[in-house]
């Protein structure tokens, strides 16, 4: 079986990593887009303190990624949701679904320890495909 070409996805606005991994990865016509916090690619700042802006933030460097890719917020078939504090779920939900309307990817969210930057409530991962053309 031959394998599949790989690429990384590169663009002038997309959030700087903060470790060796690149914001995604094309594989054929996946989409993997590393976790996403609330870092304001402009400022480099959270975009906030609170969990509905740091989700909204999250959800439009992943949007960023996926039309640097080729794809949009349509396209995509699963997320991870990683809170600091479950009860910040339903606030974050709210965001969640407003951003993505009737379109229902798949989804993990978990509670964790923490998170790689200091205030970072919210981290978010996707996996999406590339429209044919």
């Amino acid at each position: 079986m031959a394998e599949g070409k790989h690429e990384f996805v590169h663009g002038e606005n997309l959030p700087r990593p903060v470790g060796p991994y690149s914001p995604g990865v094309i594989y054929e016509r996946l989409i993997f887009v590393s976790g996403q916090g609330a870092t304001d690619p402009a400022t480099g700042q959270l975009a906030g303190l609170d969990v509905e802006s740091q989700t909204a933030q999250a959800l439009g460097n992943i949007k960023r990624i996926l039309e640097a890719a080729g794809s949009r917020l349509d396209c995509v078939l699963r997320c991870g949701v990683f809170l600091v504090d479950m009860r910040d779920f339903q606030a974050m939900n709210a965001v969640y679904q407003h951003t993505f309307g009737e379109h229902r990817p798949a989804r993990t969210t978990v509670g964790v320890a923490g998170l790689p930057a200091l205030g970072l409530r919210v981290e978010i991962d996707a996996v999406a495909y590339v429209p044919a053309k």
